[in-house]
């Protein structure tokens, strides 16, 4: 059976190196073929100008910003996109209140099933 990644490109914005790290490993297991990462907006921005993404993981919270400008940004390239975050409180912004959330810590069974919906057809 194909994994659910396989050959996708994958895009993850945060900014903790050991939950980046763990984000990375899982894609992986999953089959993705290529994960970028960026730790601040403005990596993201740049990457998001630069390159393709199949799909992305949007920390919400990026050292004390919110990351709303790379949400647009995916947004305006049609880039589906999940986020994650480790606030219990955090309000979804309009216009972004039907996305995903992943609460940290999560688990690859949350993280698969959560993919599985943003990228069904």
């Amino acid at each position: 059976m194909d994994k659910l990644l396989a050959g996708r490109r994958f895009l993850v914005v945060e900014d903790e190196i050991l939950v980046l790290m763990m984000i990375e490993d899982m894609l992986s297991d999953l089959g993705c073929e290529s994960v970028t990462s960026a730790a601040t907006i403005g990596q993201a921005i740049a990457l998001i100008k630069a390159q393709i993404f199949d799909a992305a993981m949007l920390d919400m919270n990026l050292d004390g910003d919110d990351s709303n400008t790379v949400a647009d940004a995916l947004a305006e390239r049609g880039v589906p996109f999940i986020y994650s975050t480790g606030n219990t409180d955090r309000d979804m912004r309009e216009g972004f209140s039907d996305r995903a959330v992943l609460r940290k810590p999560f688990s690859f069974d949350e993280l698969t099933r959560k993919l599985e919906r943003l990228l069904s057809p």
